[in-house]
């Protein structure tokens, strides 16, 4: 028999809770066992016994920005904001037309292919002339010859040369006379705007200088009294003229909103035969030699 020679009372090591013999330090986890979730630096723990979507919330609230993030924010706004603006100013600008009839937009449309081919036409036969010019074999006799024409034109535009061609004629009849100056001036740029070469108004010739007044209940032109009704003897493209005068918010809604009567008669012959005296300069010169 072998004597126990421990002293009574002296106990071996107590076990370690962990699995290891006191004094050994933490033992390695059993395979299988679950793993204690890490906590990221920096992170707050989080509280016994709170829920994911308590951490969630506690995370993206109050945000935390940086200053490229709100820099670029800020730079969205005022495109967002400039977007905007932009849209509104061309919905404001096409309003009017918003409204129209199918019919109207489409006469518009054809009135603005008209000026646009006017302008084409005018610009090939500039070319044409230059081309002659340049082509010519006596350019002298052709350029005298382009002055000419040139000179008839001028004539025309200025009223000292009488003039006849396809066109329009219009009268507005005004029993009320509730029909201003400036509503006459008005019916005058649309028909010049049209194509109309040239107008003349009761017995009155138009040219660029012309002006219309009100003069004692009625209208004057230059000075010279007309009275109603107001017929327009126009020359010029009878398609291009007559629904020029007929879009929305024309000159023919304008006149019946003033209980005029307006009447367009297109025509193959309109004689333009009222003249104006050439006008001489005081103090102009040609400076060609």
């Amino acid at each position: 028999m072998s004597a126990d020679n421990t002293p009574k009372g002296e106990q071996g090591p107590e076990p370690d809770p962990a699995g290891g013999a006191a004094g050994q330090g933490p033992q390695a986890p059993l395979p299988g066992a679950p793993q204690p979730e890490a906590t990221p630096a920096g992170a707050p723990r989080p509280e016994a016994g709170e829920t994911g979507r308590q951490r969630l919330a506690a995370g993206l609230w109050p945000p935390r920005f940086s200053r490229a993030q709100l820099i670029v924010a800020l730079l969205l706004f005022v495109l967002g904001l400039g977007l905007a603006i932009q849209v509104r100013s061309n919905s404001d600008s096409s309003a009017p037309l918003r409204g129209a009839r199918q019919e109207d937009l489409v006469r518009i449309l054809d009135e603005l292919d008209g000026r646009t081919k006017r302008l084409e036409d005018e610009k090939q036969k500039l070319d044409d002339q230059r081309r002659e010019l340049q082509s010519s074999s006596n350019q002298a006799e052709e350029a005298r010859r382009q002055t000419l024409e040139r000179e008839r034109q001028l004539g025309i535009l200025a009223g000292t040369v009488a003039a006849q061609g396809p066109g329009i004629t219009l009268k507005i009849t005004d029993a009320k006379g509730q029909v201003r100056s400036d509503q006459l001036l008005d019916t005058l740029q649309e028909l010049r705007a049209a194509g109309a070469e040239a107008i003349q108004i009761n017995g009155v010739r138009v040219v660029a200088g012309s002006y219309f007044s009100d003069e004692g209940g009625g209208i004057a032109i230059d000075g010279k009294k007309i009275t109603q009704p107001y017929e327009f003897r126009v020359i010029g493209k009878p398609q291009d003229l007559e629904p020029a005068l007929n879009i929305p918010g024309g000159v023919v809604q304008t006149m019946e909103k003033e209980q005029a009567t307006v009447a367009v008669t297109r025509s193959a012959k309109i004689i333009v035969d009222a003249l104006r005296a050439a006008k001489q300069p005081d103090y102009a010169r040609s400076s060609s030699p």
